[in-house]
């Protein structure tokens, strides 16, 4: 067998008769269980990956991939009607088709299940279907089976947070939105996060009338004052109703629909009640307690290897780990982590310190980095340049009248140190400043890159002139 740099590796084929005991049972097949358990598998390993619901995870079946289906076909449209007045003939009239780019998203999501399973078949892994429990610190039931693991790794995902909410039994989640078959013609979305923000823009644009409830005055509280206001009031122009400090109290069936109601005596109707206050590890299953996994305020207890702080054996990656931003990326960074310290002994911690995020309304807002409030902190002195975009020519060109920029720049390294986008092309932009970030690259550096012209690339330089 390969030299895995473990001298306690087992030959997958000495495992135990019956096929019960693993060097490795991951918990969750999507992107970082997967990743963990094809590493392992090609370092020799016997590897088990076990799924409660269909082969694939969250992002490619429930979360980001299919939401960017739907987002495209919205933008599209969007685009359409922007430029009616400027060529598109037939344009103002356009609008996303659920039903149609329902059956396109499927193409997508529909095949993934028996793929993941077969690609992991081929490697060599085990898939077993089932909801997994822990036994004992290094035993696990998959119903009636039992499974001995040298190691055991969480990958579990995240599940919608539990909310003290009278009636919250009756909520929608983000998985049921994207599977709808017909947009209803009007929802409540409650939180005012990414995925209020995301659904509603989608809804809106399939002609639902859209609510978002917000407890506080701060939607989208992770991006930047500034860009946040900008995108309200394109939100608003819409026709989607945000309700700031609207905390919320009870929900009730309401004829053939849902009421909300909220502390400050206001109710809103909808058709659809959806479930947008976060998400939390999916953990409350597994019998943490009889594995001796210990948690902490609904989280794993995680030493800085992303190994549980009470049982060795057990790793986590991903969302169910909860120790970087809940995005897809973060997931395969964890996963390169957890294998190479599986593999090579624990010496590799995660870097979460560069993490580009997007939230995908139309227009989109992306960021990464320290947000002006903490580099004023950490960095007295800092630079912000920060402007509207509106007027650029590839910006304006695609009629879209809400984009800007804030960026924030070190005093003396001239070194950057956020980036905040509103605009067409903002989620690829972001990418290129978090390269320059990750490079140690200066402003100066980075004004001074050749890009391809006119394109969202090209604004950089104008950005930091």
């Amino acid at each position: 067998m390969p030299d895995t740099g473990n001298p306690d590796a087992r030959d997958p084929d000495a495992r135990d008769p019956d096929g019960g005991h693993f060097d490795l049972v991951v918990l969750g097949s999507g992107t970082a269980g997967t990743k963990v358990a094809t590493t392992c598998r090609a370092a020799g390993w016997s590897v088990a990956v076990v799924e409660v619901r269909d082969f694939g995870g969250t992002c490619a079946l429930r979360g980001c991939e299919p939401k960017k289906v739907f987002w495209t076909v919205a933008e599209a449209t969007e685009r359409a009607r922007l430029l009616a007045p400027r060529g598109v003939e037939g344009g103002s009239a356009l609008r996303l088709d659920w039903g149609a780019a329902q059956a396109f998203k499927r193409s997508f999501t529909d095949p993934v299940p028996e793929n993941r399973e077969a690609s992991l078949r081929e490697a060599g892994i085990v898939p077993i279907h089932g909801q997994p429990c822990f036994l004992s610190p290094d035993t696990l039931a998959v119903g009636e089976r039992r499974l001995t693991a040298r190691h055991v790794l969480i990958a579990t995902g995240a599940a919608p947070a539990r909310l003290p909410i009278e009636g919250a039994g009756l909520l929608a989640t983000s998985d049921d939105f994207l599977a709808l078959e017909a947009m209803p013609e009007s929802l409540v979305l409650v939180g005012g996060g990414y995925i209020a923000f995301e659904c509603a823009h989608l809804a809106a644009r399939a002609g639902a009338r859209a609510t978002i409830i917000q407890d506080d005055d701060r939607p989208l509280a992770q991006f930047e004052p500034e860009l946040v206001a900008r995108l309200l009031e394109r939100t608003r122009a819409l026709g989607i109703e945000v309700a700031l400090n609207c905390k919320v109290e009870r929900i009730a069936r309401r004829g053939q629909g849902f009421a909300v109601e909220c502390g400050n005596g206001r109710t809103f109707e909808g058709a659809l009640v959806v479930h947008g206050l976060g998400r939390r590890p999916a953990l409350q299953a597994l019998g943490l307690e009889a594995g001796g996994v210990a948690t902490e305020k609904g989280r794993l207890s995680l030493d800085p290897y992303l190994r549980s702080t009470s049982n060795p054996r057990v790793f986590a990656a991903g969302d169910a780990a909860a120790q970087g931003p809940a995005l897809t990326p973060v997931a395969s960074h964890d996963a390169a982590v957890v294998a190479r310290n599986l593999l090579e002994g624990c010496h590799t911690k995660p870097d979460y310190g560069v993490v580009p995020s997007a939230v995908f309304t139309i227009p989109p807002m992306a960021s990464v980095g320290l947000s002006e409030a903490r580099a004023r902190e950490d960095h007295p002195g800092v630079e912000v340049r920060q402007g509207d975009m509106a007027g650029y020519q590839s910006v304006r060109r695609t009629g879209e009248t809400a984009a800007a920029y804030k960026l924030l720049v070190a005093p003396g390294s001239g070194l950057i140190l956020g980036a905040h986008l509103l605009g067409p092309e903002a989620p690829e932009v972001i990418n290129v400043f978090a390269l320059a970030m990750r490079a140690g690259m200066t402003a100066d550096d980075l004004s001074r890159m050749m890009t391809a012209y006119p394109s969202g690339g090209s604004n950089i330089a104008s950005m930091l002139g």
